[in-house]
């Protein structure tokens, strides 16, 4: 183990903070705060704090488990790649590739990812991957290309944030998913900025605004359409900016102007004076941004909603100009970079279309493979889950745990429980992993070097600072021992930097153009990462070989940088023409809306002291004592007519199952609308509920939506 601190990055959430790990004299490491890194300056939450507990041998898996006599036994490593081999060459040879499935994570590093994608394709030739990372930011991801041409979570540094005049933070909760994040949005208020908050909840975040809205779930298109309508009708329309810098305005205006204030407010519950402050907020500021998150994402509907709010930046000159623009705040620690470089169902490496000949023959050319030899695109994750058991007959699971964080989560469990075999490379094991034939136990995130993509696409090293455990291996050694047992020799290197290298490659010329970035590189410069897109400098000795190939900066020429592309569109969009588009969109109910039977919407969300579906955090005392369990937050009115009292336990019903968790009674929450966090597997299972209803565009499930009926668990008195 190294003796001295090691600089690295929290292995939760997208803003991948920057922290130390220094060794402790009997064994093990201990989190020491980085000051110096931009993103959070040091401050990190109790996750970040208390992540070095999930490392203990006691709380990980540190041996193989393969399935005999119906439960899960320690095996050694070559019996366990050799069952996985087998079985997947077996159905192979029955079924077809595509009986083969994979599904990956939004938590891989970018060498992982790209591996992944790779394996998929080239080994086992299936177009059946696909990731959780289609539950984060999907529906902002098809948003942004098509109004931008170009998809990255936030296309300037947080550090703008407090040099704006307003944010419209839609959908978003960072006091509790990325406490750091917040003081950003506090320094924007202490310089003079104000913040409004859209959320069907009096959420902490929403305590921080100097406006809440709080629209009835499911209605933030219609709240996006009804600003715009205000906003032309007040004459506040940058007409200069729209003439020059966009197309499509005459269609989205006339389908804006049908969202007239009154039939707003009836839809959303949003008052037509609120409605009014809102545009006055964001319009007077010279500069303004509009940040979304998994609120209006989350929905059937999530492109179009998320579309209707870049619209609203278009129309007032929002969007490419310094401190302002439409960001999207990511959720998962490399749910950017885990989308980019391949273990998407549509997606190549460097954020290359499937479907595109020319992308085809770039990225076979790297791989060393004919064109013809790649699958096609396939099925999107929830998508994916729903067809194990029947087309996809056995399945390799990387990161993910679907039993607790899939929407119909019953019914994906049965659909898992369904397949012929099932291998899963883990840390713990999770709910998913329990049900595995083989568990792989794999290393995390201190014990491994790689690189992940922050929200900002600031291209970040995390670096090794202890020694795995005797007898677990890395997700890269995996893959290179069961591409080598299906007859892949060679193109599945273990050393992560090699992989870093063949990516570069792989990228250049892409849209997520990694091609200037090297390890070298990110090491340098105090740590702080490199923004793509870096197309390499032929000049560069660590230029790639695939340089003649590069496209001009999808900047509009802003070059090389030293820290890439920290800011993007400030000259040109990433569109032929170089001009945002505008999307008309209209409103249109969610899904499944409320009715005599299920009269009550659901909405699902996080807490700060868990993550995800929880398989890590969950472990660890600290975070379970601060956040112990479920919980169904409802309003005093609702209570009343349940007669309900602090803490009763509550079955939530929906068409598709029913949870049972305590009360917690607040008016911070509209009297329509339950809630319930998503951490926990069990009878509080939140994702028991969800809708997998998908978005036509972005196959997002519909998780923020859907009707429930609440009533007293059976035994409450």
């Amino acid at each position: 183990m190294p003796t001295a601190s090691t600089p690295t990055h929290c292995p939760y959430c997208a803003l991948q903070c920057g922290m130390a790990l220094s060794p402790l004299p009997a064994g093990g490491v201990e989190v020491v705060e980085r000051p110096d890194f931009p993103v959070n300056r040091g401050a990190l939450c109790g996750k970040g704090r208390t992540a070095p507990a999930v490392l203990s041998s006691g709380v990980r898996l540190t041996t193989p488990l393969v399935r005999s006599g119906g439960s899960l036994v320690p095996a050694g490593w070559e019996e366990a790649l050799d069952r996985i081999a087998g079985e997947f060459a077996r159905v192979r040879a029955a079924h077809g590739a595509d009986a083969l499935g994979v599904f990956g994570g939004g938590g891989l590093t970018n060498e992982k990812a790209y591996a992944l994608g790779k394996f998929a394709r080239v080994v086992l030739g299936t177009s059946q991957i696909d990731y959780n990372g289609r539950f984060c930011m999907s529906s902002a991801a098809a948003a942004g290309i098509k109004a931008f041409g170009l998809d990255r979570g936030l296309p300037f540094p947080m550090e703008d944030i407090p040099r704006t005049g307003c944010v419209i933070l839609v959908g978003s909760n960072p006091a509790e998913t990325m406490p750091p994040a917040l003081r950003f949005f506090d320094e924007l208020r202490e310089n003079g900025g104000t913040l409004i908050v859209v959320d069907p909840r009096r959420t902490r975040t929403a305590e921080h605004a100097d406006l809440h809205l709080a629209p009835r779930p499911g209605t933030d298109l219609a709240l996006a359409l009804g600003l715009l309508h205000l906003i032309v009708a007040e004459g506040r329309v940058d007409e200069e900016y729209v003439r020059e810098r966009t197309t499509g305005w005459e269609d989205a205006r006339a389908a804006a102007m049908a969202h007239w204030p009154e039939y707003v407010e009836r839809i959303t519950g949003v008052s037509v004076p609120q409605l009014r402050q809102a545009v006055r907020l964001f319009c007077e500021p010279g500069a303004a941004m509009v940040l979304t998150a998994r609120g209006p994402e989350q929905q059937s509907k999530g492109t179009d909603t998320v579309g209707a709010w870049i619209n609203l930046c278009l129309a007032t000159g929002r969007a490419g100009r310094p401190f302002s623009g439409y960001g999207c705040l990511t959720g998962q620690g490399n749910g950017q970079g885990g989308r980019e470089h391949g273990q998407k169902a549509d997606q190549l490496p460097g954020y290359r279309k499937l479907d595109d000949p020319a992308a085809r023959r770039h990225v076979a050319g790297v791989w060393g493979v004919d064109p013809d030899s790649l699958p096609g695109p396939g099925r999107s994750a929830y998508e994916l889950l729903d067809a194990l058991g029947s087309d996809v007959r056995s399945l390799l699971l990387m990161g993910s745990n679907p039993v607790v964080s899939a929407p119909r989560a019953a019914h994906v469990e049965e659909r898992i429980r369904s397949l012929d075999f099932l291998a899963v490379c883990d840390v713990v094991l999770s709910e998913t992993a329990a049900l595995a034939d083989v568990v792989l136990p794999v290393t995390q995130w201190a014990e491994e070097t790689g690189t992940t993509t922050s929200l900002e696409g600031r291209v970040l090293l995390r670096r090794r600072a202890l020694t795995a455990p005797d007898g677990v291996r890395s997700d890269l050694e995996v893959l290179h021992g069961l591409a080598a047992r299906l007859g892949v020799e060679k193109g599945f290197p273990t050393d992560p930097e090699e992989v870093f290298e063949e990516l570069r490659r792989a990228s250049a010329g892409g849209i997520a153009d990694y091609s200037g970035i090297s390890y070298r590189r990110l090491a340098e410069g105090a740590g702080e990462g490199v923004f793509w897109p870096c197309p390499a400098d032929p000049a560069d000795p660590e230029a790639t070989e695939a340089t003649s190939e590069l496209t001009e900066p999808v900047d509009g020429g802003a070059g090389r940088r030293e820290r890439g592309t920290p800011r993007l569109f400030l000259d040109r969009f990433a569109t032929e023409d170089g001009r945002a588009r505008f999307v008309p969109v209209s409103h249109r109910p969610a899904a499944e809306e409320p009715d005599e039977d299920y009269p009550v919407l659901l909405t699902t969300g996080r807490v700060v002291a868990q993550y995800q579906s929880g398989a890590q955090t969950r472990r660890v005392d600290e975070l379970n004592a601060a956040a112990p369990g479920p919980f169904v937050e409802l309003h005093p009115r609702l209570a009343a007519r349940l007669g309900a009292a602090e803490g009763d336990a509550l079955a939530v019903v929906s068409r598709r199952g029913r949870a049972v968790a305590p009360a917690r009674i607040t008016p911070g929450i509209r009297p329509d609308t339950v809630f319930m966090p998503f951490h926990w597997p069990g009878e509080g299972r939140a994702n028991s509920l969800t809708n997998p209803a998908l978005d036509p565009t972005s196959r997002m499930p519909e998780f923020k939506v859907c009707a429930v009926r609440v009533e007293k668990a059976a035994g409450t008195d």
